[in-house]
């Protein structure tokens, strides 16, 4: 009996369950060009992130995008030097390049109660943003191959209220090896991909290093607010847009990374 259950199980899961198993979803090809691609303000909560920023933040800074983008970099209360870190960094972008995109560090203002740090700090990016068409959710720890954001836009742009990739996350150490691989399969069992970019099904879920979300609808779904006692922000944003009606998709890809490293069984 047992065994029989057990096999059931297996089966149902194989066959079943969104093909979660599976690393093929990748980013649907661009949307038909009917004009310039979006607007995009890209918001990077960031709390002591000194140390991993350099290998991170030049790479968003340095997207040649075709269309009108800036940055804003949101200091949560660091005490390593992170807001002066920022700015120097797109100072350093600026000259290597004669460009860049503008990059504005706003200071977070302490959270009010009921809200979780994070949350906190991405409402204070939304705040200071202004008008876009979307917004790129980040962390300060992501880095982004050449011409991914004008694939994430390209794609999106009339077609979705919410992309997001879930990055490539670091498997170098032997605490990384043994257990990155493992928390990634077992994301995609509780939120198929498949499943949560298909619009009749109700299964909702992101991934908060790269969260490409229509602003408009964000809005009319109450914003930040309605999840702010949220601590898998991701996941929450993700079925507060589409229990909003919006239009969401979840995939995997290889040129958007995550840089930051775990050393101990601890740390991850």
């Amino acid at each position: 009996m047992l065994t029989s259950t057990a096999a059931f199980a297996w089966l149902s899961l194989v066959t079943l369950h969104g093909g979660f198993w599976r690393t093929g979803h990748r980013l649907p090809p661009a949307a038909a060009a009917a004009g310039p691609l979006p607007s995009v303000i890209a918001v990077i909560p960031a709390r002591n992130e000194a140390a991993v920023l350099p290998a991170c933040l030049p790479t968003l800074l340095g997207q040649d995008y075709p269309g009108r983008f800036s940055v804003i970099v949101v200091d949560d209360d660091s005490t390593d030097g992170t807001a002066k870190l920022a700015s120097q960094l797109a100072d350093a972008v600026q000259a290597t390049t004669g460009g860049g995109p503008e990059l504005t560090v706003v200071t977070a203002r302490p959270a009010p109660a009921g809200w979780a740090g994070k949350v906190w700090a991405m409402s204070e990016g939304v705040r200071a943003a202004g008008d876009a068409d979307y917004l790129l959710f980040t962390d300060a720890d992501i880095a982004y191959a050449p011409g991914t954001l004008e694939g994430l836009a390209s794609a999106a742009f009339g077609r979705y209220d919410l992309l997001s990739q879930m990055a490539l996350l670091r498997a170098s150490t032997p605490a990384e090896k043994l257990l990155i691989p493992a928390f990634v399969y077992f994301f995609a069992q509780l939120y198929p991909f498949r499943r949560v970019s298909q619009p009749r099904s109700r299964t909702a879920a992101a991934a908060g290093g790269c969260m490409l979300v229509r602003p408009q609808l964000l809005a009319e779904a109450g914003g930040l607010e309605q999840i702010r006692s949220a601590r898998i922000d991701d996941v929450a944003l993700g079925r507060l847009l589409k229990r909003a009606g919006g239009r969401c998709w979840l995939g995997l890809t290889h040129d958007v990374l995550s840089m930051r490293s775990y050393e101990r069984l601890a740390d991850v």
